[in-house]
């Protein structure tokens, strides 16, 4: 008796950090492969250039477009996209300029969290993130059932530095939100992938992370044969219109490489 057939590979899903930060790149490409299916790919990216984390309406402005950038120049074949910065901006412009679903992590553990909860609170890194966040929710739909986003003061790169006290602050903050109406909490950084479950132990309500729910809504999305519609505002870029110096994933010369599996 012949063996069975293993079948079909599962999907490419490109995980794109926000920030140059490789080694968080590499934390956040482990949480979103231990959350994706047997059979699914998934490649963690850098982008080329900007700062070392986004904290704030500047950094955040910056980083868009060096994501797009990296994103637009990965000569490999993906059949979606994580966008792995949580409040981060960009998120539309790469559903207008790529072919594949695209899943932000701020929508995906927005969108979970009104599954189990009837309001989630969003735990963050500093001050400056809050503002941007509360943007995306609004932009998203679901500032409405959103308890408030609160700023545990831990700065993205100090993260790593003591996993325990960043474990303390983030339930600090989310005892704020638990006391102020939130019936679920979402990790408002995609650096603190990888911490929900000891939060939920802690806390005693759902934990949702962007970077997990992320990976298994693009499988989702691929699955069902779907990707974003071309019929609104994600309409494709005039590929004719003429671009002064260098365009975001190519050159005044090369349209940027666009590539699915």
């Amino acid at each position: 008796m012949s063996a069975p057939s293993a079948g079909p590979p599962g999907p490419t899903i490109l995980v794109v950090n926000c920030n140059t930060t490789t080694a968080m790149t590499d934390a956040i490409a482990a949480v979103a492969a231990g959350a994706a299916s047997p059979g699914t790919a998934v490649v963690g990216l850098t982008p080329s250039w900007g700062p070392a984390s986004a904290e704030g309406y500047f950094e955040s402005y910056v980083t868009a477009l060096a994501v797009l950038d990296a994103v637009l120049a990965h000569p490999d074949p993906y059949d979606a996209v994580v966008m792995a910065g949580y409040g981060e901006h960009g998120r539309e412009g790469m559903r207008q300029a790529i072919d594949v679903p695209v899943v932000d992590i701020t929508e995906a553990s927005a969108f979970l969290a009104c599954l189990v909860a009837h309001r989630f609170g969003v735990v963050t890194t500093v001050a400056t993130a809050v503002p941007g966040i509360e943007d995306s929710l609004r932009n998203a739909g679901v500032l409405s059932r959103s308890a408030g986003v609160v700023a545990a003061d831990v700065p993205v790169l100090d993260i790593e530095a003591d996993v325990e006290q960043t474990a303390a602050a983030l339930e600090s903050a989310g005892a704020r939100l638990v006391a102020g109406g939130a019936d679920a909490l979402v990790l408002g950084c995609a650096g603190f992938a990888g911490l929900d479950v000891a939060l939920e132990r802690r806390l005693g309500v759902p934990v949702l992370d962007g970077v997990a729910g992320a990976v298994r809504l693009a499988e989702s999305l691929v699955a069902l044969g779907k990707t974003t519609s071309t019929a609104g505002p994600y309409r494709r870029p005039d590929p004719a219109k003429a671009w002064a110096g260098r365009r975001p994933g190519g050159s005044p010369d090369h349209e940027p490489r666009v590539t699915r599996a």
